[in-house]
């Protein structure tokens, strides 16, 4: 009976785990959800399609934000973006309503604050989510990390249309040979998450929330201030790849609800 007990309880605790693990990912599969405005499956409606997703609703520290000058403090605490990046092996899924690289081995990591959070994958959204000053761009590329612990860490890039991007120029091909089919995932051989171009020091830093659901909250969110360029035709390669009817899949900007929000800039002397 006892033995039995243990073993009761040793389910419950996995099982546990499982549902809090699974809580505080991104989602995998979006055909749940949709960026339809009058879907029942839209944006307004994510905290209401699982229990487990109730903080898109009912979250304080939600993201995406406008980055609103007039209300951002410029540092030069922060300190520049410490980047440990390898190649690794990477694949390219189709997750419904975008595409989303995935590192599959030790592929480097970010370090803030003396936490280091590994990458894991980089997804894009079409315009950005984010925008500064009011202004939203052409798209957003978003790199996730995560911490020993099981924190999370998202760098957003912002895009502009102009000349092509040369990390999407890389993975062209790979995006192009599942435009025609429905395979869910393409794999992309080597990829050096080096290759994503930042060009600047200064950035935006803020706590947030994942943009999808689970809207997982304490995510730290550093915006790269430069704005880079893309081109049309790479947008489009990312939104065609993706066998959906929505022209976009950028979730509308959340209240900010007093939460501070830094710019890292250099001292004097340091600029870039």
């Amino acid at each position: 009976m006892m033995k039995l007990g243990i073993t009761h309880f040793l389910f419950c605790s996995f099982f546990l785990l499982l549902v809090l693990n699974s809580a505080s990912q991104e989602v995998d599969d979006e055909t749940e959800f949709d960026y339809d405005k009058k879907s029942g499956k839209g944006p307004a409606h994510w905290g209401e399609l699982h229990p487990e997703w109730s903080m898109c609703k009912n979250g304080s520290m939600q993201s995406p934000i406008d980055l609103l000058d007039e209300r951002v403090e410029v540092v030069s605490h922060l300190g520049r973006l410490k980047r440990s990046y390898n190649p690794s092996n990477a694949t390219i899924t189709n997750r419904g309503h975008d595409m989303m690289l995935t590192w599959e081995g030790d592929a480097g990591y970010i370090e803030i604050n003396g936490t280091q959070y590994e990458l894991k994958q980089c997804h894009w959204h079409s315009p950005s989510e984010h925008t500064i000053d009011g202004q939203r761009f052409d798209m957003e590329a978003h790199i996730l990390h995560e911490s020993s612990n099981g924190k999370f860490a998202v760098v957003g890039i912002l895009y502009k249309l102009g000349r092509p991007d040369s990390f999407l120029s890389s993975l062209t091909d790979h995006l192009a040979a599942i435009t025609d089919t429905r395979e869910a995932v393409s794999a992309a051989g080597i990829v050096n998450p080096k290759n994503i171009k930042i060009g600047s020091r200064k950035y935006y830093r803020y706590i947030g929330s994942f943009t999808t659901p689970p809207c997982t909250e304490n995510v730290v969110w550093t915006i790269v201030k430069k704005v880079r360029t893309v081109s049309l035709e790479q947008i489009k390669l990312l939104r065609v790849a993706v066998h959906d009817d929505s022209n976009t899949n950028a979730r509308p900007l959340q209240p900010i609800n007093r939460r501070p929000v830094h710019l890292y800039r250099p001292s004097e002397g340091k600029e870039d």
